[in-house]
């Protein structure tokens, strides 16, 4: 059994035991994760059920695993014979999640 799920504006294939990293989500490690937004569920015995846009009544529970940042991103800006240069540096958020299970209607 697997389902495709929405969160932070991406897509994710999740069945029992996986482990995702999405955007970041508000919580501790160990706090119980409720995704709602379920655009496919498919059952182990071939059957599929696509949403418009969502499947009702399917949830993708999971807790959180972790969570931290990302590695560094550095962008360096020069412009040349100007003498003028700018670089920064960016560390995205990230949640960890544990998917338990999936409940469908």
């Amino acid at each position: 059994m697997f389902a495709v799920l929405a969160t932070g504006g991406k897509q994710y294939k999740v069945k029992p035991g996986d482990i995702i990293r999405v955007e970041s989500l508000p919580g501790a490690v160990g706090d119980p994760v409720d995704f709602d937004q379920v655009l496919l569920v498919a059952n182990d015995d071939g059957t599929v059920t696509t949403g418009r846009p969502y499947v009702t009544g399917s949830h993708v529970r999971g807790r959180i695993h972790a969570s931290g940042q990302g590695r560094k991103v550095v962008t360096i800006k020069l412009r040349r014979r100007k003498n003028s240069r700018r670089k920064a540096g960016h560390r995205q958020p990230f949640t960890d999640i544990a998917i338990d299970r999936i409940e469908t209607a």
